[in-house]
């Protein structure tokens, strides 16, 4: 393909006043009409989302979304945090506190959104909404207090329509796979729903075992004796409670899970003896353990499910560095993952060093490492993934999954652990609208990325035009065996 026949015609998706078809490329002119030429090579490729948080009830039971307020707003932890730092509370929003429902009017939450739309001003949330207004509901005027109850009455109206049920809605974004992911106590009816289904769409589960490894994980006792009559494992013992993972996995597995999932306060792990491990087990599952044991045994666990994917060939991702539901009064009101998560310094190269000891050479373990600390990426993670061939590095992920965040991540690893030690890109999303919204924000970024080595002669154009596919869409349909 020739780079220079039109350097500022638009993209394909042809968009209309919200977005312009040249965002996140290259000012210079000679890297833009380079970054064109790629994303005209990737963007209608398939959507490969790996890991993610939607509800799989909307697939297995297709029905409606209610309305814009619910859809949009209330399970968007970003757009809540942004408004109640000016002020607004969760109960204006329609978050219900524990135990409770809202009677919160929606139209008016959406007002309250509405008006206060311009806080998003040069924030990735900006981005993703107004590609969905624009490219999924046809809506071209920006969004605030004066156009507030058109955008609510054109979105509810559309959502009515058959072609916004999610199946629908799944088969337009171009989705291959989806993964969802669940708890290790989850009964997984919805995906065995899906399963049984005439709809013939993948959508797979990831094994999220927190609940039954994190001792300061609310319930964590009952959680574990569950654990045990889910399984019917003996999981008084530690042996028996290593055996009711490996049951609990192999049903996930026959669920299509490819992966596990593991959101532990940092990434520190142990390889205790197992006389160790018993000892601190019955610590913890008694309740008569320190901080110190609590962190000891999911450092111990850590180990155990690398252990256990080597056996099942489960990929397994940590999750790490996020001081998790900071705020104790939203915490204790509202529950979890109402936009109180905030990131903290995460080490990995002395943290991981007993676990990389016990398996880190082992063929058949795929460990992807994610980050809340970008300080850590050329210093600990790329030379780490550089080295070890079970490890893999995640995209830019949660606070830092923004096109300058992307860009960093990119400038910050490459030189070290290169391309094919990076998994592509996982929209790790809630919010099922935004995800063809987040996706074309990664190939955009990745291409203006790959553009630059291009107009600098660090890639050769054929080989930037193979990247560019294995950034969109090869290296996480590969990394998650799927």
């Amino acid at each position: 393909m020739e780079l220079f026949e039109d350097m500022t015609k638009p993209s394909r998706n042809q968009e209309n006043g919200l977005l312009d078809p040249n965002r996140l490329f290259p000012v210079e002119s000679r890297a833009r009409g380079i970054a064109q030429m790629l994303f005209e090579e990737v963007e209608q490729l398939p959507i490969i989302s790996p890991h993610g948080h939607t509800d799989p009830s909307w697939y297995a039971e297709n029905k409606a979304f209610g309305n814009a307020t619910d859809l949009i707003v209330k399970p968007d932890h970003y757009l809540l945090r942004m408004l109640v730092s000016q002020g607004m509370s969760l109960d204006d929003l329609g978050i219900p506190r524990n135990g409770a429902t809202s009677e919160t009017d929606p139209l008016q939450i959406w007002r309250l959104f509405a008006e206060h739309y311009h806080l998003f001003r040069g924030t990735p949330s900006r981005m993703w909404l107004d590609h969905t207004f624009s490219t999924l509901f046809g809506l071209d005027s920006p969004l605030g207090a004066d156009t507030a109850d058109q955008y609510y009455e054109t979105i509810n109206e559309q959502l009515a329509r058959p072609e916004f049920l999610p199946r629908a809605l799944f088969e337009r974004f171009n989705i291959e796979v989806i993964a969802t992911t669940e708890s290790a106590l989850d009964n997984l009816e919805y995906h065995d729903a899906i399963l049984a289904s005439d709809w013939n769409h993948r959508v797979v589960t990831t094994y999220r075992p927190d609940s039954v490894i994190d001792p300061d994980f609310e319930g964590f006792a009952g959680n574990v004796r569950k654990f045990g009559e889910l399984t019917s494992s003996d999981t008084t013992s530690y042996s028996g409670y290593l055996d009711a993972h490996r049951i609990r996995r192999q049903y996930f597995r026959k669920r299509g899970a490819t992966a596990t999932d593991h959101g532990h306060p940092t990434s520190r792990t142990a390889a205790l003896d197992v006389s160790e491990a018993s000892a601190l087990f019955e610590k913890v599952i008694t309740g008569d353990h320190t901080d110190a044991d609590a962190e000891l045994f999911r450092a111990q666990m850590l180990t155990e499910m690398a252990r256990i994917s080597v056996e099942d060939g489960l990929v397994m991702q940590i999750h790490p560095g996020s001081w998790r539901n900071h705020s104790n009064e939203i915490m204790r009101d509202y529950g979890r993952d109402k936009g109180f998560d905030i990131p903290s310094p995460t080490n990995y190269v002395e943290a991981l060093k007993p676990l990389l000891d016990e398996v880190g050479l082992e063929p058949n373990l795929t460990l992807i490492l994610f980050t809340l600390d970008e300080t850590a990426y050329s210093r600990e993670l790329a030379p780490l993934a550089g080295a070890y061939p079970c490890l893999r590095l995640g995209p830019a992920w949660w606070f830092y999954d923004s096109p300058e965040g992307m860009m960093r991540y990119r400038q910050l690893v490459t030189e070290t652990a290169g391309f094919y030690n990076t998994v592509g890109f996982n929209d790790d999303t809630r919010a099922f609208c935004s995800i063809p919204a987040r996706h074309d924000m990664a190939r955009r970024v990745d291409c203006a990325f790959l553009a630059d080595y291009v107009a600098r002669g660090l890639l050769r154009e054929t080989e930037a035009v193979e990247l560019a596919h294995d950034l969109a869409y090869g290296l996480a349909k590969k990394a998650y065996r799927l």
